[in-house]
């Protein structure tokens, strides 16, 4: 079924919206690893997931599995859900055991979508499982999926950009070591949706 669904959307995606990819060799092939990238458009899972040489495994807001159809499809694509508002360690853990297994785990640290298309500010629960896990975080910017049949534009050009990989340092899991990790990557983000 993922296999089905990913060819798929790479056919959609070549072919109606044109899509560059940058820097999927930055995404190990093997081992645990977070894709974390910015988020401003539903387009946006696909778009990240389709291109990555494995399977990515999304955290998706726990709503979207109560909705009969849609609910069924993103289980069968390896989401998994997250109660939003709260630290939901029921979630953290999952996460956690993916990487831990050698899952890629893709996650949007602003925790919901951006209606302006700016970066918004980081929820701490990445940079936690990132270092609890011991997983690299891959930056990526999405660009263009939010300008699907808006302000005139039918079929926009798809960007997706992948970044150089971002290690926790050594050392205690602190408040501080957490708020430098989420300040390195919310910039790389920054720096890659910049360059365009």
């Amino acid at each position: 079924m993922y296999n089905l669904i990913r060819n798929f959307f790479c056919c959609l995606f070549t072919v109606l919206f044109r899509w560059e990819i940058t820097g999927l060799e930055n995404i190990p092939l093997n081992g645990g690893v977070i894709i974390a990238a910015n988020h401003i458009s539903l387009w946006d899972p696909p778009v990240i997931g389709t291109p990555s040489p494995r399977p990515v495994y999304f955290m998706a807001k726990k709503e979207l599995f109560n909705i009969p159809v849609l609910g069924w499809i993103i289980r069968k694509l390896n989401s998994f859900p997250v109660r939003r508002g709260i630290a939901d360690r029921t979630a953290i853990r999952t996460a956690i055991e993916l990487l831990n297994q050698g899952k890629i785990v893709g996650i949007f640290p602003e925790g919901t979508r951006s209606r302006t298309g700016k970066l918004g500010n980081p929820a701490p629960g990445v940079a936690l499982i990132a270092a609890k896990a011991g997983a690299p975080i891959i930056p990526a910017a999405v660009i263009g999926t939010n300008r699907v049949f808006s302000h005139g534009c039918f079929l926009p050009q798809f960007r997706v950009k992948f970044g150089q990989p971002i290690y926790a340092a050594a050392g205690k899991v602190d408040k501080e070591m957490l708020e430098d990790l989420s300040t390195r990557m919310m910039e790389a983000i920054s720096r890659l949706l910049e360059e365009g």
